[in-house]
């Protein structure tokens, strides 16, 4: 049944192979930045700029500094989560494929962002507001205005 589903993505095991190998390198890459991000900020020491035990303008440098090194870190672990996610498919027969339309996602999205999940048109398609993860809504016909006159 997995085999049906990959016939489905038009990919060639090579090339499925070939994504995989880049996913996996991509993961390697994320982690090693993941952990060197949180181990300079848990071992960031506070900056020592002035004579004061405790100095405002320090504490709101580091605080900024901390808070950003968290925002990336947690950035890297959504793509993290999402290459994880494509890996499965990938065990499950079901890479390739868009999962919000069912229809093969190109190749060269692949190669551009290999984790991805939708094909580019089910993604223009959300950033519109015409479909969710998962659905196609439906495409609302704009309202004929009526003429108050004419009613």
């Amino acid at each position: 049944m997995a085999k049906d589903k990959q016939d489905k993505a038009n990919l060639t095991q090579a090339e499925i192979q070939h994504f995989q190998a880049l996913l996996l390198e991509k993961r390697q890459e994320l982690l090693g930045n993941v952990k060197s991000m949180e181990d300079d900020t848990l071992k960031r020491e506070r900056t020592d700029l002035s004579n004061l035990p405790l100095h405002m303008g320090d504490m709101g440098t580091d605080t900024f500094e901390i808070d950003n090194a968290l925002s990336l870190v947690d950035g890297e672990r959504k793509i993290l989560e999402e290459i994880d996610q494509a890996l499965d498919r990938i065990e499950n027969g079901t890479y390739g494929i868009c999962v919000g339309s069912g229809t093969p996602i190109s190749k060269p999205r692949l190669q551009a962002i290999p984790w991805t999940k939708y094909s580019i048109e089910y993604a223009t398609k959300m950033e519109k507001g015409l479909a969710q993860a998962g659905r196609i809504q439906a495409q609302e016909e704009p309202a004929e205005f009526l003429d108050e006159d004419a009613a």
